[in-house]
């Protein structure tokens, strides 16, 4: 049974860890003379009864103790203590010692220390009883000609206080008038602005007529006013909005304050109020300002988010102010430079390309620096900023190459990585820069120490050295030079001690990256043993220290893979002199007995029993089968079509490959400005044709831009209500005494709940109150207020509740409520509301190796069978992608062909900044179902978890 009693309301909480004291203890405290002991016992009745203690006999000794005491800090606590207590009985009525307590009131709000007024008049902004407030209007009224500015200003708070209430207009019917007559004359900021307040609340008239009064002055005012006129200049345009053009010049001109504050909220509200591009060109520029002159990070990182809004909407005004945004990378947060960097590639134009990539060169040039907090990851994030760069605009590739190339021995793996991947696009779509990165790349390599980087130069070395018979080899005497003399270790003979400690060449093993599983492009798993973002591991870097060459050292570590790699390279050089018919035989003989020479000294690397004996595994079997391979090759015991293989088809599936990203992008790109701005059959507004009388450029430019919104925002709005009605939840069924329904909005960490109540019988109900609890990372801001329901009438009741992760969560909740006739409070039970993670999640992009990266890097999995009545792979894939909101990040080229197998990868981002990885892998059955299995991995449980009880609901589809 639900207890009749109302949960009271608070106004401040005391936390204490202190066991809590007796009644009597506390009176004794209060009937002895010492003042501290009175503090004291004050603050320890006060505590125990916002804990919920009942101190009923308490009353008295206070009045006859505490309330003639003359020290300050015991008339505060009295106060506190008057604001806990309960003034009112059972039925709402004024109890009757209270009245002892009014006078004490009136007569400290005529108190000599202005202190003492002080204080009352913020007590008696929180009491809400008008038979206790209505004997002290006159003093409250009085004291707004105190001559203290301390006393004045909680005197507009108290009178707004009793103004707001239901009665308050009987109490001091007044009140805006003497609030407005005392502004006239008021100096103090902190009474000007309590007064603006209260007339922009609740005279609004009377508030724009004294700012138009002051206009001239508004730039002078202080902040704490400048900023309560911003408020009411909002109000006033959201519900008149015809008068916008005569605020926005006021807006203008407070820009150029000197608060932070001020000139934050005077670009928000431009922005919301205009879409004129002098307001936006203005409301930039000041956030352009803030995000240089302010020293805080949130702050840039807040300004940074509301660019980042601009931008969606009013690119071309942004891009004028390019290079401002990019002087937010001289922070040192990293999250405020990758904000700063993906807003300013979204800006780039042929106009402003060379200025934006000398400004990333210099920051690269810094980077070098080894002081520089987490110079490394600035570092990658500035190379692949560079590579967008140049790929969208080929002409500025040359400028940044020979930079680019001295960090291709970065100890960081992923940041010589993303070089290397930009040499090899660059050299394919830019053949003008061939020679240059040929030339660059053979000088650079033997500094190179990572495995990655070293495979992909020397693939790119294989396939573009092809100019020349010298060119090439020079690249085979390159090769020769980073692996050293021949043979890469040697054998130790039997019974020779004086020479057991150099008997092998082998240095100590270089150890690996722990071996994780990794997905491959078919969705398979397969043993991952370097990780781009990883430095090189200490023994690596010791035979870095001790001059061994760079393949040596990566062979003699037992990477095989590599091997393989060079043996290719080798081959494809040999081939490639062959191919060229520019040297004798004998010279190409030669040629080939070196490279067949080199492949077999690294399979007797791999396959002896040194390397074994020094700790190393042997050599995989596609490794060998690949050198063995190459070496049939350069025997040409496999016949001439396979140099055909070797020496194009390699080279034009890369071109494939590149030309498919370039399609899509471009479609991509298409697809964004496909969008329709118009309707073919708007009307054509002239604003040339306007009247521009007593109009300035701003209001002229607002009317163009307010007239194109609402030609233009029907389709939008017709959407929007379309979408709203989707989110309704029915809360109760319609034979309960009260239906109930709830449309759920969610906004990133906000979630609001507006419940429509309907009292369904022929009675009142009292103290209708909804009572929610959640369950997982869901947080009930404030509890809603009771209401009164009369038969029949509808009432909308709203609910903050705050998220911090993705994780699933629930609603659940009553409705309670008091009706006449029963004793006991009735409870309706709602139905629960579950939130979908859907409205948290957004497609996202990410580059494969990133994307691989992460897949390995993430510890929580989810794998879901496949169990679906769809029988196409591809209209599978096409119905998860729909019901999971993901991106596909597999180009539409690999899903192409009709197998009866698919893999692809899909990618989402969290609102909350939490990635998501999806790998989808189905095969088609002989029975025409669909099986296989969907994994998911995140690098946090709930995100995992909520995707893939969302892909069990939604996997099935339709046939």
């Amino acid at each position: 049974m639900v207890s009749s009693k109302v949960e009271k309301s608070s106004s401040f909480l005391v936390a204490t860890d202190k066991a809590q004291v007796s009644q009597n203890e506390i009176r004794q405290a209060l009937e002895s003379s010492d003042e501290d002991a009175k503090v004291q016992a004050m603050q320890k009745a006060i505590t125990a009864i916002l804990a919920g203690e009942q101190f009923p006999s308490l009353f008295i000794t206070i009045v006859r103790y505490v309330l003639p005491s003359e020290n300050h800090m015991v008339q505060k606590l009295l106060l506190l203590y008057l604001e806990t207590i309960e003034k009112t009985d059972a039925q709402g009525k004024l109890l009757p010692e209270m009245i002892l307590i009014c006078q004490n009131l009136r007569n400290n709000l005529q108190h000599p220390n202005e202190y003492i007024r002080g204080v009352t008049l913020r007590f008696l902004c929180r009491i809400h009883e008008e038979e206790l407030l209505e004997p002290l209007v006159p003093s409250v009224i009085a004291n707004l000609e105190h001559r203290h500015s301390y006393v004045r200003k909680n005197a507009v708070l108290a009178l707004t206080a009793i103004f707001k209430l239901p009665k308050g207009e009987l109490l001091c019917p007044d009140a805006p008038e003497l609030i407005e007559k005392m502004l006239q004359n008021e100096q103090d900021l902190s009474t000007r602005r309590n007064a603006f307040v209260m007339l922009a609340e609740h005279a609004q008239d009377k508030a724009v007529a004294y700012l138009f009064q002051q206009i001239d002055r508004v730039a002078d005012w202080g902040d704490i006013l400048q900023i309560a006129v911003l408020d009411l200049i909002r109000k006033v345009c959201r519900t008149s909005p015809e008068q916008k053009g005569k605020y926005i010049k006021i807006i203008l001109a407070l820009l150029q304050s000197r608060s932070s504050a001020v000139m934050y909220e005077c670009a928000v509200t431009l922005v919301s109020l205009s879409s004129a591009p002098t307001a936006v060109r203005a409301a930039a520029n000041c956030f352009c300002q803030l995000l240089v002159s302010h020293s805080d990070n949130n702050v840039k990182l807040i300004v940074l988010d509301r660019l980042q809004e601009l931008k969606d909407k009013h690119r071309d005004v942004l891009r004028e102010l390019l290079m401002d945004v990019l002087r937010a990378l001289s922070a040192p947060n990293l999250d405020i430079r990758k904000k700063a960097l993906d807003i300013a590639l979204d800006l780039i134009d042929a106009r402003n390309i060379d200025e934006v990539v000398g400004v990333l060169k210099k920051e690269a040039m810094k980077t070098q620096n080894r002081e520089l907090e987490k110079g490394a990851e600035y570092r990658q994030l500035l190379v692949q900023a560079i590579h967008t760069c140049a790929v969208r605009f080929p002409d500025v590739a040359g400028s940044v190459l020979h930079l680019l190339c001295d960090f291709l021995s970065d100890t960081n793996t992923a940041s010589a990585l993303d070089v290397i991947y930009f040499i090899r696009e660059i050299i394919q779509t830019n053949p003008k820069l061939h020679d240059t990165i040929i030339e660059r790349l053979m000088d650079t390599f033997p500094a190179v120490r990572a495995s990655r980087v070293a495979s992909c130069a020397l693939w790119i070395i294989s396939e573009y050295c092809t100019r020349s018979a010298e060119e090439i080899s020079a690249a085979v005497e390159m090769i020769k030079g980073c692996l050293g003399p021949l043979p890469l270790f040697k054998e130790r003979e039997a019974g020779d001690a004086e020479e057991e400690a150099e008997a092998t060449s082998l240095p100590i093993p270089i150890q690996l990256a722990a071996a994780r599983p990794a997905v491959l492009a078919d969705g398979s798993y397969a043993t991952q043993t370097a990780l781009p973002g990883e430095s090189l591991p200490q023994p690596a870097a010791a035979a870095a220290a001790a001059n061994v060459p760079n393949l040596r050292a990566l062979l003699l570590g037992g990477d095989y893979f590599l091997g393989a790699v060079i043996a290719a390279t080798l081959t494809k050089l040999a081939l490639r002199l062959r191919a060229l018919r520019a040297l004798p035989p004998s010279s190409l003989n030669r040629a080939t007995a070196d490279a067949m020479s080199m492949i077999a000294a690294m399979m007797r690397l791999g396959e002896s029993g040194a390397a074994a004996a020094a700790g190393l595994h042997p050599m995989d079997a596609d490794s060998r089968d690949r050198m063995a391979a190459c070496l049939r090759a350069l025997a040409g015991v496999d016949g001439g079509g396979v140099a055909t293989v070797w020496l194009e088809e390699c080279r034009a599936s890369f071109a494939t490959l590149i030309a498919d990203k370039q399609q899509r992008e471009a479609a991509e790109a298409k697809q964004e400005k496909a969008k329709a701005v118009a309707q073919p059959d708007d009307l054509i507004d002239f604003h040339h044709l306007k009247m521009r009388k007593g109009l300035s450029k701003v209001e002229i430019e607002d009317a163009v831009a307010s007239d194109l919104a609402r030609a233009t925002g029907l389709a939008d709005a017709a959407a929007t209500a379309s979408n709203r009605l989707n989110k309704i939840v029915q809360l109760t069924g319609f034979s309960d005494p009260i239906y109930a329904e709830a449309y759920v909005t969610v906004h990133q960490y906000d979630i609001v709940l507006d419940v429509s109540v309907i009292n369904r019988t022929n009675e009142t109900m009292q103290n209708v109150s909804l009572e929610l609890a959640t369950m997982g990372d869901l947080k009930l801001v404030e509890r809603p207020q009771a209401h009164m329901l009369a038969p029949g009438a509808q009432k909308s009741i709203r609910a903050n509740i705050k998220v911090s992760s993705t994780e699933t969560g629930a609603i659940f909740g009553n409705l309670v409520y008091e009706s006449t006739g029963y004793a006991d409070r009735s409870v309706v039970v709602l139905n629960d509301i579950h939130i979908d993670i859907m409205d948290y999640i957004v497609p996202a992009s990410c580059p494969d190796v990133q994307f691989r990266s992460m897949w390995a890097e993430f510890e929580w999995e989810n794998k879901v069978a496949v169990n679906t009545a769809i029988t196409e792979p591809l209209a599978f894939l096409d119905h998860i992608i729909a019901s999971t909101n993901m991106r596909c990040l597999t180009p539409p080229s690999a899903l192409e062909g009709d197998c009866g197998f698919l893999a692809a990868n899909l990618y989402a981002r969290s609102v909350f900044g939490e990635d998501a990885l999806v790998n989808v892998s189905v095969e088609q059955l002989p029975d025409g179902k669909l099986g296989g299995y969907i994994r998911i991995r995140s690098k946090t449980q709930g995100i995992a978890l909520s995707l893939g009880d969302k892909l069990i609901l939604k996997q099935k589809g339709s046939p």
